[in-house]
């Protein structure tokens, strides 16, 4: 008898609640990857800086300043509690604007290399998660507009000849902005997934 209770549970809460379902598969899948992706973020940073010597690193921690990487264009909540307050399409279509701003430079985070760099493959799955995830919630597509499209070039100067000293900073200007990219990308998508169990507590 409990097993066919059991069974009768199981079938009711596929019949009522599939969509959720699958939007809570979408969500854990997208920020388990996004999480890998941080955590690879982190270690190349790291892996960076472990190569330089400590004058260096002291130098490059003077010059550079992480509020001001290629992808602050795109809007995005200033803090925690705007982050809270943000809708789910808002958190998601920020996330789908930073993943698609690493396109090109992803290339070359780990030396422009196809076999030695997966990032770029990982981003691309990222992203067509994140739009899978935003047409199930929503019935057009008006965030997608043409300014969107329309970016900046990602770090023009970035892929220009270079002496040692200057392409050294723009290593470490692209590797810090990808991370802090990566750690803004988990965020939106934990808050946003968080969002769908509404019991469950989404404060950061």
């Amino acid at each position: 008898m409990d097993k066919v209770v059991f069974l009768l549970s199981i079938l009711s809460l596929g019949i009522s609640s599939q969509p959720i379902t699958d939007s809570q598969r979408l969500f854990s899948i997208a920020v388990s990857r996004v999480q890998h992706l941080h955590l690879l973020a982190q270690r190349l940073l790291s892996d960076f800086e472990n190569s330089l010597q400590i004058d260096e690193q002291r130098q490059l921690n003077k010059i550079f300043l992480q509020d001001f990487c290629n992808s602050d264009y795109i809007i995005s909540p200033i803090d925690k509690h705007e982050t809270q307050r943000s809708s789910v399409l808002k958190l998601l279509s920020i996330s789908y604007r930073l993943i698609d701003s690493w396109e090109v430079p992803s290339q070359f985070l780990s030396g422009g290399s196809a076999q030695r760099n997966p990032i770029s493959p990982k981003l691309s799955e990222l992203k067509t998660g994140i739009l899978l995830l935003i047409r199930a919630n929503q019935d057009g597509v008006e965030m997608f507009t043409d300014d969107v499209v329309l970016q900046l070039a990602p770090y023009g100067n970035y892929y220009q000849s270079l002496g040692a000293d200057e392409s050294q900073r723009r290593s470490y200007e692209l590797l810090a902005c990808f991370k802090k990219d990566m750690h803004k990308v988990e965020t939106y998508l934990t808050v946003a997934k968080c969002r769908l169990s509404p019991e469950a507590n989404c404060t950061l």
